[in-house]
């Protein structure tokens, strides 16, 4: 869609430098975009690109206009003023409604007029659908789950029986929420399966990346809260609960019975033990390995960053040499003591 850069930096609460009636109908990347497109400069690193940009208009901060030779919409956050434009830019109108002939729908499911079920969907019964949701084709919605309004599901989504979607969540391909949680009691030398009661409640405006899976509580719900965003390839376990507005990066996986507070972020490839509690605003680098409770806010990291083979092995030797030196240090501190004693 086209939109004049006067009507975008209302969007954004900006200020229009150069010509305000520019027609803007996509976005780019500062060294690659071109005429028509707006693109952003966040970060000082990149300004060495402003000068040669292509671009129709720049997303700045007030401390770069003098290098600006193009069009440009002042803000104080650059970031976050071009996602909130790519958002107007890119957002689709006229997306479909009703029931596609293939779909599989139970009776007893209440289905808004406004939603739209895709082809190959099957819809269990006393589902509910709420106004302008839009569920993609070869989904699966189980018995008496609730999807909010204005919720997005994408393709191949896999959603269990009694899960609650928040309003304005989106759901990408391949994720599957409410699954069994990993509940086995020992017997014998063999595993009894212990049957997973609860459910999911997703709050609203929550994103799930593709294939990532969200597994039911074992008695209690598991619960995602409003504003919680989740890349690809996560695994949530059985009780989890997650606080608002909390962020993760892919291959992160949250074990059974954890409690995460609000605003905290996970970098990729990190994960807790099971049965912790996370406080407010934590923040952990990524693979970090969580194995007791964060009570105290703040940034966390653990793990061993890459390093060339052969200083990995000369540390490896040293690792294993840690506990003699103990022990000598211990002997070494004991004749200390005996000759200050004497």
């Amino acid at each position: 869609m086209d939109v004049h850069l006067e009507a975008l930096a209302e969007v954004v609460n900006g200020r229009v430098i150069g010509d305000a009636t520019c027609s803007i109908s996509g976005v780019g990347n500062l060294g690659a975009a071109k005429k028509g497109e707006i693109t952003f400069l966040a970060n000082k690193k990149f300004a060495h690109l402003l000068p040669a940009t292509q671009a129709s208009a720049v997303i700045l901060k007030e401390s770069d206009i003098d290098t600006c030779h193009v069009n440009a919409i002042v803000v104080d956050d650059p970031y976050l003023a071009y996602a909130q434009i790519a958002t107007v830019l890119t957002q689709v109108d006229n997306l479909p409604v009703g029931i596609h002939p293939t779909a599989t729908i139970s009776k007893s499911a209440s289905i808004n007029a406004s939603a739209y079920v895709g082809p190959n969907v099957v819809i269990e019964d006393d589902v509910e659908i709420a106004a302008n949701a839009h569920i993609a084709a070869n989904c699966f919605i189980g018995r008496s789950s609730k999807i909010g309004e204005s919720v997005f599901i994408n393709a191949n989504v896999s959603i269990y029986s009694e899960i609650e979607i928040g309003e304005n969540s989106i759901i990408h391909c391949g994720a599957v929420i409410g699954a069994d949680g990993f509940g086995f009691a020992p017997s014998k030398g063999e595993w009894v399966k212990i049957p997973q009661l609860g459910a999911v409640i997703i709050g609203k405006s929550v994103e799930i990346g593709a294939n990532t899976t969200i597994d039911r509580g074992a008695i209690d719900n598991t619960i995602i809260g409003d504003g919680v965003k989740i890349d690809n390839l996560v695994h949530i376990a059985h009780n989890v609960e997650i606080g608002e507005h909390t962020a993760m990066a892919a291959f992160v996986g949250i074990a059974g019975s954890t409690k995460i507070g609000a605003h905290c972020t996970f970098g990729g490839g990190a994960g807790t033990t099971g049965h912790i509690e996370i406080a407010d605003n934590v923040h952990l680098g990524g693979m970090a390995m969580v194995t007791k409770s964060l009570k105290t806010a703040g940034a966390y990291a653990s793990g061993i960053p890459a390093e060339p083979s052969a200083q990995w092995r000369k540390n490896v030797v040293r690792f294993r040499q840690f506990e003699k030196l103990e022990k000598r240090i211990k002997s070494l501190e004991g004749e200390l003591k005996v000759l200050k004693g004497s």
